[in-house]
């Protein structure tokens, strides 16, 4: 495992790396200055308040807190109410709760309706760990992002986190924002703007793209120094929005490099890794290979065992880039 300290040494000199952090924590700091900056914002959890770092907001808002039970259904119809009011409603549970067990709610009051409702999912994807295949959800991008209207937001720090956080409360319609469970790297600039939509070169490069999100994002930045290593310029780019996808930035990277890897904590179907190859198809032809999971549910593990069975590492991305170029010559 490379440290920190070595990327940041190698080619990302303008960015401090600092400790580990969870994205969920990201999401509770942003809550708090979001709900500074709006007196009509609101908060519902399905009893995780806890777990999905409400409960800063919970205590610094009371009057504006409302804890809804394990009753996800009916908390997706009381936020869509309350936004209806003139509210700005986020929800809150984990991301297997407030997307798979209420996709109906969430299509008829939420998408269909237009209404502003910002659903947050925590312990996202696989790094769930130890709570197994029932809690750990990695077709939620793939749901969220085909609902008409939906934005859908995967941060890959806890700054990002934090900064998404608030961008979302400024955002009106729909929006699905997901972060994770682990401590994961805390690498992005701390007051980084967070524009939706709009995607983040963070490592130049001429020999492949490889476009990442989420927990994926660091691990890209390593595999890029790996490849370095091997005489292999990689261009890294955050996808932090998968919808809507900054098409330019997609398709300016891939006509300079001309082949493409997609690197997401998500099913293979589904995911950003389609999103892109949609994109390509249609305006520039290239080679691109995927590493997510494969068509699989996931299974009880700690975070890191779970992502090297499940093949999201570094050394991954590393495989997935050679075979692409390899494609491309």
């Amino acid at each position: 495992m490379l440290s920190l300290q070595t990327i940041k040494n190698e080619y990302m000199q303008e960015i401090k790396f600092t400790e580990k952090k969870e994205t969920r924590s990201g999401f509770g700091a942003g809550l708090v200055e979001a709900g500074r900056q709006h007196p009509d914002m609101v908060c519902l959890c399905a009893d995780l308040t806890g777990s999905v770092k409400m409960d800063a907001f919970a205590q610094s808002f009371p009057e504006r807190f409302f804890q809804t039970g394990i009753a996800e259904a009916n908390m997706v119809g009381i936020a869509a109410g309350m936004a209806l009011s003139g509210k700005i409603p986020f929800i809150g549970s984990f991301a297997n709760f407030c997307t798979t067990r209420v996709l109906d709610q969430i299509r008829m009051t939420v998408a269909y309706s237009n209404t502003n409702v910002k659903i947050c999912g925590s312990h996202a994807g696989i790094t769930l760990g130890e709570d197994g295949a029932t809690h750990q959800v990695m077709e939620d991008i793939s749901m969220m992002k085909n609902l008409p209207n939906m934005v859908v937001i995967n941060p890959c720090d806890f700054n990002q986190t934090k900064n998404a956080t608030i961008a979302a409360a400024n955002h009106t319609g729909p929006l699905y924002l997901r972060f994770g469970r682990p401590a994961v790297p805390n690498f992005t600039p701390e007051n980084q703007p967070f524009k939706i939509g709009e995607a983040l070169v963070l490592n130049p490069g001429k020999d492949v793209s490889i476009f990442a999100t989420g927990h994926m994002v660091f691990p890209a930045l390593q595999a890029a120094y790996i490849l370095s290593q091997k005489g292999t310029d990689a261009e890294v780019i955050n996808i932090h929005t998968i919808k809507p996808l900054d098409t330019e930035a997609v398709l300016k990277s891939a006509s300079r490099t001309r082949c493409v890897v997609t690197a997401e904590e998500h099913l293979v179907n589904g995911g950003l890794g389609d999103s892109i190859a949609q994109l390509l198809v249609r305006n520039c032809p290239c080679p691109q290979e995927y590493v997510a999971v494969d068509d699989r549910f996931g299974e009880s593990g700690t975070p890191d065992q779970l992502m090297q069975v499940f093949n999201l590492t570094e050394h991954a991305i590393v495989d997935a880039v050679l075979k692409v170029i390899g494609r491309k010559s």
